[in-house]
């Protein structure tokens, strides 16, 4: 079972893709429109989105790039343009799948599944540690269950700490294994980005520890 976001204005459409999907097994979230779209995957965590690309307020393709720089979950799109200019886009965008209207719901729930047990693979080569999941594989990262999304450095950084668990790094350590040694900033850099790390991860943020006059280790002691 996955929580599946259905992006779809037409509503007689709306309702064949919610039925098949919980037919399979799943639980449908619906919005009408982009707007309503982003505000349920910033709300709600999902696990798979199928998003139409014709919708009023904002269409698709802004939905399917927004929605990537929150989350890494699947999306798939629908379009009634076959053309080779739609699908390309859709994927230059962070789509992982498109289908072409009219479709078959039993084709569409296939194509869903499949991206769902792929990410259920990825999930599975996570690196854990308290209640931060990381999976490499896919650059995802899980919170106590919630998917938060990391710019690449944050992401980069939290993958150090993790992967070194316990050591003790100096700012500039930090600063020449995340930013190379041709990075023109200060330490100042390091400082923001895991005070921004540490934000996002919540209460799991605790575990980025600071050394006065040392630096920081990443220390899970619970």
């Amino acid at each position: 079972m996955a929580n599946l976001l259905i992006v779809e204005d037409e509503k007689n459409m709306q309702e064949i893709i919610v039925e098949y999907m919980r037919r399979g097994g799943h639980v449908c979230f619906t919005a009408d429109d982009g707007i309503d779209a982003l505000v349920a995957l910033k709300n709600n965590p999902m696990d798979l989105m199928i998003l139409d690309i014709m919708m009023p307020n904002l269409d698709g393709f802004t939905v399917c790039k927004m929605a990537r720089e929150m989350s890494n979950l699947p999306i798939i799109i629908l379009t009634a343009r076959g053309s080779e200019y739609d699908k390309l886009k859709g994927y230059n965008l962070g789509a992982d799948d498109y289908m072409t209207k009219p479709f078959s719901p039993k084709v569409l729930l296939a194509k869903a599944n499949a991206l769902l047990r792929r990410s259920s693979v990825l999930l599975a080569d996570a690196i854990n540690a308290g209640k931060i999941s990381l999976v490499p594989a896919s650059h995802r990262v899980f919170a106590d269950g919630q998917e938060i999304a990391l710019t690449h450095k944050e992401y980069e950084l939290l993958y150090f700490f993790m992967a070194n668990s316990g050591q003790i790094f100096s700012r500039d350590q930090l600063l020449n294994r995340i930013w190379g040694y041709d990075f023109a900033g200060t330490t100042r850099t390091v400082d923001t980005h895991i005070k921004t790390l540490r934000q996002k991860l919540g209460d799991e943020g605790r575990h980025i520890v600071t050394l006065i006059r040392s630096g920081y280790k990443f220390e899970v002691t619970d």
